[in-house]
C-alpha cells in the first residue's frame, strides 16, 4: 500500500485521500441515510473508511462528498459510498469525484474496478463504466437491511 496523499483542487473544492481530512461523523450521517446502507452504525463506517482507499470531496474544510475504493491494491477495486450532499449536485462535482478517483496511479494498474448503483448509471456510463447485465456473469450475496434494527429480536 502507498502512504502517500494525494490531493486535487478545483476552485475552492478539494479531493484528497489523506484521511487527517475525513470527517466520519459525516460520512456516517449521510450513509446510515442512504438507500444503500439505511442505519449503519458508525463503527462500521470507522472500519470500511480505515481499510479502504478513500477519498473526501470538500468544500474549504466541510465534507460534502466521498468516494471509497475497496482493493486489494493490485488487481481488483470496487467503487462504493459515492455521495455528494443535494445542496452540492448538478454542479459537476460527482462527475470530478470519480475523475479524481479515476487518477490515482493505483486505478490505472486494476484490471477490473466494479460498481452497483441504481442512481446515477449515467454518469458512471460516460465515466468509462459499463453494465455487466450477461446471464450468470455477476453473483452476489446481498442483505441491503443488514444494518436495520431487528424488530421482534
Amino acid at each position: 500500500m502507498n502512504n502517500q496523499h494525494l490531493s486535487f483542487t478545483k476552485d475552492k473544492f478539494t479531493v484528497t485521500t489523506d484521511p487527517g481530512f475525513f470527517q466520519l461523523e459525516a460520512i456516517h450521517s449521510y450513509l446510515s441515510q442512504s438507500s444503500w446502507a439505511p442505519d449503519i452504525d458508525a463503527e462500521t463506517v470507522r472500519i470500511s473508511v480505515q481499510n479502504s482507499l478513500c477519498f473526501a470531496l470538500l468544500d474549504g474544510t466541510k465534507q460534502i462528498g466521498f468516494a471509497r475504493l475497496v482493493t486489494d491494491y493490485a488487481t481488483f477495486g470496487y467503487l462504493c459510498d459515492v455521495y455528494v450532499l443535494n445542496d452540492y449536485q448538478k454542479s459537476g462535482l460527482g462527475r470530478w469525484l470519480i475523475e479524481c478517483c479515476h487518477a490515482h496511479p493505483l486505478m490505472s494498474r486494476l484490471r477490473r474496478i466494479m460498481l452497483v448503483t441504481d442512481s446515477a448509471p449515467w454518469l458512471y456510463q460516460k465515466l468509462g463504466y459499463h453494465p455487466s447485465n450477461r446471464p450468470d456473469f455477476v453473483w452476489q450475496i446481498n442483505r441491503p437491511d443488514i444494518y436495520r434494527k431487528n424488530e421482534g429480536k
